[in-house]
C-alpha cells in the first residue's frame, strides 16, 4: 500500500507541473485540431490525443506537452493496475477502481466529463472551449487522481494482511494439533496401573507368624478359663 501511495503522490507532482501550462496544452491541441482540418468535432478521448501527437504535432513544444498529458494518463493507468493487485477488494473500492479504469481508457468517451470544486482547470478556459471542446480533457486527470485518492482511505480501513500473516502460524499449529491421531500412551495407561499395583503386592513383605492369626481370637478351653 504504501508504494502505491508513494507513486500517486509522484503522478500529483507530474500533474501541478502539467497544470501549469495548461494554456500550451489548449494551444498544442488546437494547433493539431487546425493541422488535421478537425476544429468541429471536440477532444472526445486519450486515443484523439495520442492520434494528434503521432500524425499533426508539427512542432516540439506542442509534442512536449501533448506527451506529459500521455504519459500521465499511462502512469494511471499502471496504478489502477497495481490497486487491483493489492487485495480482491470491496463493492466500494472496487466501483472506485472500475470508474479509473473506464476513465483511462483509451476510448472512453471524455467529451461529458466536468472537474468541479475545488478543482479551477474548466474555469480558466473560455466559456466556448469549456462547453464545446477542452473541458473533459482538462477534467479527466483531477477526476482520476480524486477517484483513486478516495480508494486509497477506504482500502486503509480494511484489516491489514500483515495481522493475517501473523494469525496464520498459530491457526496452523491448532489445525495441525486437531488433526494429530490421540497418542498410545494412553490406551495403555489402564494397563500400567494394573501392572503397578500387582508389583506393589509382589514387593511388599507378606505378614508371617502370628500376625497372620491375630485377627482371631484367643483360644479358650471349655469352662472359659485358660
Amino acid at each position: 500500500m504504501n508504494e502505491a501511495k508513494e507513486s500517486l503522490r509522484s503522478i500529483e507532482q507530474k500533474y501541478k507541473l502539467f497544470q501549469q501550462q495548461q494554456f500550451t496544452f489548449i494551444a498544442a491541441l488546437e494547433h493539431c485540431r487546425e493541422n488535421a482540418h478537425d476544429k468541429i468535432r471536440p477532444i472526445t478521448s486519450i486515443g484523439q490525443v495520442q492520434s494528434y501527437t503521432d500524425h499533426h504535432c508539427n512542432n516540439s513544444t506542442d509534442r512536449r506537452i501533448l506527451l506529459m498529458f500521455l504519459d500521465i494518463c499511462t502512469e494511471l493507468n499502471k496504478l489502477c493496475q497495481s490497486f487491483e493487485a493489492l487485495h480482491s477488494g470491496t463493492p466500494v473500492t472496487n466501483n472506485l477502481l472500475e470508474k479509473c479504469k473506464s476513465l483511462v481508457s483509451q476510448s472512453n468517451d471524455l467529451s461529458s466529463l466536468r472537474a468541479k470544486y475545488p478543482h479551477d482547470v474548466v474555469n480558466h478556459l473560455s466559456c466556448d472551449e469549456a462547453r464545446n471542446h477542452y473541458g473533459g480533457v482538462v477534467s479527466l486527470v483531477p477526476i482520476i487522481l480524486d477517484l483513486m485518492k478516495e480508494w486509497i482511505a477506504h482500502s486503509e480501513k480494511l484489516p491489514r494482511k500483515s495481522l493475517q500473516h501473523v494469525s496464520e502460524p498459530h491457526a496452523r499449529q491448532e489445525v495441525t494439533a486437531a488433526a494429530a491421531p490421540p497418542s498410545r500412551t494412553t490406551g495403555t495407561q489402564p494397563r500400567l496401573r494394573k501392572h503397578k499395583r500387582s508389583q506393589l503386592k509382589k514387593d511388599s513383605p507378606q505378614p508371617r507368624g502370628r500376625d497372620t492369626r491375630c485377627s482371631k481370637p484367643p483360644w479358650r478351653p471349655p469352662g472359659g478359663k485358660l
